[in-house]
């Protein structure tokens, strides 16, 4: 079992990554933190949504990470982490703590599948607000490729194959 490594789970809203982060993070016993929780979070407390808030919630989850990891534990993030600044905190809050990071990049390859996924979902968050499929192509347009050696899962195949193959990837 691997352990004090930072596991960046990435990709565009709807395309899988929280079934994958539960499915590792079960077989890790490793805590999975989640963004949209905390920026839903924010968002009942009265701040409203924008930008600020979303940087907000990913600094949490990379302190609570952080922590984590400063305990010798496995941490899993899921985030979209499309841009530059979000991955930046990942690799810091990992370098502070000593620890490794490990990346998996979710994607769908096929868009109405992706776009049929996005538009059936129902997560229980209080107060988030699901992006519409345009949030999604928005997100698309904005993404900066990753620099960092990653592993690319694509959700047209079956999640099982998916999770046997981030957690070859994750103990190498």
């Amino acid at each position: 079992m691997m352990s004090g490594v930072l596991v960046v789970m990435s990709g565009l809203p709807g395309a899988g990554k929280s079934a994958i982060a539960d499915a590792v993070g079960r077989e890790f016993g490793a805590p999975v933190l989640s963004v949209d929780p905390v920026e839903a979070a924010i968002w009942r407390c009265g701040i409203p949504p924008s930008f600020e808030t979303g940087v907000a919630a990913y600094e949490v989850v990379a302190v609570l990470a952080e922590h984590q990891l400063a305990l010798g534990l496995t941490v899993i993030t899921d985030s979209v982490s499309s841009l530059k600044v979000a991955r930046n905190m990942w690799r810091q809050a990992a370098a502070r703590a000593g620890s490794g990071l490990a990346i998996v990049e979710v994607i769908c390859s096929d868009e109405n599948v992706h776009r049929q996924r996005l538009a059936s979902r129902q997560r229980d968050i209080p107060g988030f607000h699901e992006p519409s499929w345009e949030d999604v192509q928005t997100r698309r347009s904005e993404w900066e490729p990753w620099d960092d050696d990653r592993l690319v899962v694509d959700t047209m195949r079956s999640i099982d194959e998916n999770v046997a193959d981030a957690l070859a990837y994750l103990r190498r």
